[in-house]
């Protein structure tokens, strides 16, 4: 079936209660970027943020401090020890809302290293309190490197592209790869499909061939990572125990081929960059402001 974006899905997509503070749209934790990648972790934080969280915080080597902070003011920064990679993951993760790993990580040996400790952590403490995580990009590659490790993201989202989601699952259904592995699959293409565990696939029907651009993929990264930190906020602040995870990612996935094809209006689809979806963000999200 085709996305259908219902406002009362989404009653975290509202005029805000005046007297709301930051802390009630959530914390997010990005973790991206190394030597020379850093505009993909610019990209995911800016589209973040304009998704309407309240706090972010960007794990970054020490070569992406000087960058982040002057290209994302907005956003808060944990330093990596290591100068141009990720060697470390912030140990005390139960102050996030929830996490988004990949854009620009590389797959250097040290960083695979972290990243699979992360997971692990992660995992063991999953009894305790649980954190939604979305995995893009060099993340997805590191773990196609280690395919036992599957088992560490099950409730995660993950976004690949055709290369990568062959390189996690071969030629497997992704209807059956989200049933087996517990997985909120987001197979990105001219007509993006989210598949979930035990649900009926929702295809897409926003965006244009415009957004076929380097950091395209960051943006939708952010965008997801931005609103489930505040569905996620919403529900602890209203006490519910869940909340749909697919509706959420469809969303975010509607709202980046919205912005995307509010830019290829205003600036054409061959010229159209991924900080021009990050710019028509706020023009997508109002129309679906109650």
């Amino acid at each position: 079936m085709e996305t259908k974006v219902e406002k009362q899905r989404f009653p975290f997509i509202v005029a805000r209660n005046p007297e709301s503070h930051k802390g009630d749209y959530g914390h997010a934790l990005l973790i991206a970027g190394s030597y020379g990648k850093m505009g993909a972790a610019v990209l995911a934080a800016r589209a973040c943020l304009r998704a309407g969280v309240g706090l972010l915080t960007v794990h970054v080597p020490r070569c992406g401090v000087d960058v982040m902070q002057t290209a994302v003011p907005e956003a808060m920064l944990s330093i990596d020890n290591d100068e141009h990679r990720i060697s470390s993951m912030p140990a005390d993760i139960a102050r996030y809302t929830a996490i988004g790993i990949g854009p620009g990580l590389g797959t250097d040996e040290v960083t695979a290293g972290a990243l699979m400790h992360f997971l692990e952590k992660k995992k063991m403490q999953q009894t305790t309190f649980d954190i939604p995580l979305v995995l893009d990009a060099d993340a997805l590659n590191i773990i196609a490197q280690h395919p036992e490790s599957l088992h560490l993201v099950s409730d995660a989202v993950v976004t690949p592209h055709a290369r990568e989601y062959e390189r996690l699952f071969g030629d497997s259904d992704p209807q059956q790869m989200a049933d087996m592995h517990d997985l909120v699959i987001v197979k990105k293409a001219h007509r993006t499909i989210v598949y979930a565990p035990g649900c009926e696939a929702v295809v897409n029907n926003t965006g244009n061939a415009g957004m076929a651009t380097a950091g395209s993929g960051d943006v939708l990264t952010g965008l997801t990572l931005g609103l489930q930190t505040q569905a996620s906020a919403y529900a602890q602040r209203h006490y519910e125990d869940s909340y749909n995870m697919q509706d959420v990612v469809a969303l975010a996935v509607y709202l980046h081929g919205r912005a995307g094809d509010i830019a290829a209006e205003r600036f054409s689809q061959p010229s159209l960059i991924s900080s021009d979806i990050i710019s028509c963000i706020p023009e997508a999200v109002k129309e679906l402001i109650v």
